[in-house]
C-alpha cells in the first residue's frame, strides 16, 4: 500500500534511539525527508546514518535539548528552512523516573510537566504556522497507555502526559479547516535501550514477567509503532483526528 509520505517533509523529536528512531527509520522508508534531533551528538550521528540508509529522502539531524523551548522551536525552523515545507510532525520527549506518586515531591512533578508536556506544546505551536501553509499536515503525539490506564509505578509519567489530551483537542479544532490532523499514540511496553536500563541485570527476566501479562503474550516491538505512526501519518488516515490509539497488546483494559 501506498501510505503517500514520498516527498513529505517529517520531523521527529527524540529520535536519537528507541521509539523516537523507529518512528524515523520507517518514515524514510516510506520516502519522507526526516528531521531528527537528540542530546547526545554521538548517539545522533549514529542514528542519521541509520536512517539515512533506510530510504531515498533526506535525513537532517540537530542536536537539541526539547526542555529548552527556543532550541525547540529553532529546530523546527531549521528543518523548514532546509527541506522547505513541513507536513509531518512526530512529537515525543524522554522519560521520567519510575515510582508511585506519592514518592516525589511537588518540584519533581514541575520537572516532569517541562520534561514530557511541555515540548509537546512547543513543538506544536512552533510547526502550526507551516503546517497550515502546506494546507495538509499531521501532528502524532507519543505518550504512554499510562494515559488510558495509569500504572501504580509511573505517577509522574500518568500525571504529566495527561496535558497532552486536552491539548490535542484544542489543537483538533485549530487545525481542522486546514487539512491537519492531530492524534495521540498511546505505547506500552516496547523493546527500547530505556527498559534495559530500568531493569538492568534481569532485564529478560522481567520483561518475561511482563509478557505474560498481555494479552498477545509478548512486548511490543519499536517498529510496531514505527508503522502505526506512518499510518496516521499517511493519506489513508486523513478522517481520524482527535484520537487516542493505544499499542499496548491488550493490556489495557478500561472501556472508553
Amino acid at each position: 500500500m501506498d501510505l503517500g509520505l514520498g516527498g513529505r517533509a517529517a520531523l521527529v523529536a527524540a529520535s536519537s534511539s528507541g521509539l523516537g528512531l523507529a518512528i524515523a527509520r520507517i518514515l524514510a522508508a516510506e520516502g519522507a525527508d526526516v528531521s531528527v534531533c537528540g542530546r547526545d551528538p554521538d548517539r545522533l550521528a549514529r542514528a542519521h546514518a541509520e536512517i539515512d540508509a533506510c530510504g531515498k529522502g533526506r535525513v537532517l539531524s540537530t542536536v537539541v535539548d526539547l526542555r529548552d523551548e527556543d532550541a525547540a522551536v529553532a529546530w523546527v525552523e531549521r528543518t523548514v528552512e532546509e527541506f522547505g515545507a513541513l507536513h509531518i510532525v512526530v512529537t515525543n520527549s524522554g522519560g521520567v523516573p519510575f515510582g508511585p506518586v506519592g514518592d516525589f515531591t511537588v518540584p519533581e512533578y514541575r520537572q516532569a510537566v517541562n520534561d514530557n508536556l511541555l515540548p509537546h506544546v512547543s513543538l506544536s505551536l512552533a510547526a502550526a504556522p507551516h503546517l497550515i501553509e502546506a494546507a495538509w499536515g499531521r501532528i502524532v503525539m507519543i505518550t504512554s497507555e499510562s494515559v488510558r490506564q495509569p500504572h501504580p509505578g509511573s505517577g509522574l509519567s500518568s500525571v504529566a502526559r495527561l496535558g497532552v489530551l486536552g491539548l490535542v483537542k484544542g489543537l483538533v479544532h485549530h487545525f481542522g479547516s486546514a487539512g491537519v490532523t492531530v492524534n495521540v499514540l498511546a505505547p506500552g511496553f516496547h523493546r527500547t535501550p530505556i527498559l534495559d536500563e530500568q531493569y538492568g541485570s534481569q532485564v529478560e527476566e522481567r520483561l518475561a514477567e511482563v509478557a505474560m501479562e498481555i494479552p498477545l503474550g509478548r512486548i511490543g516491538r519499536a517498529e510496531d509503532l514505527g508503522s502505526l505512526v506512518s499510518f496516521l501519518a499517511s493519506e489513508q488516515a486523513s478522517f481520524v483526528t482527535g484520537s487516542v490509539l493505544v499499542a499496548d497488546g491488550g493490556n489495557t483494559r478500561g472501556i472508553g
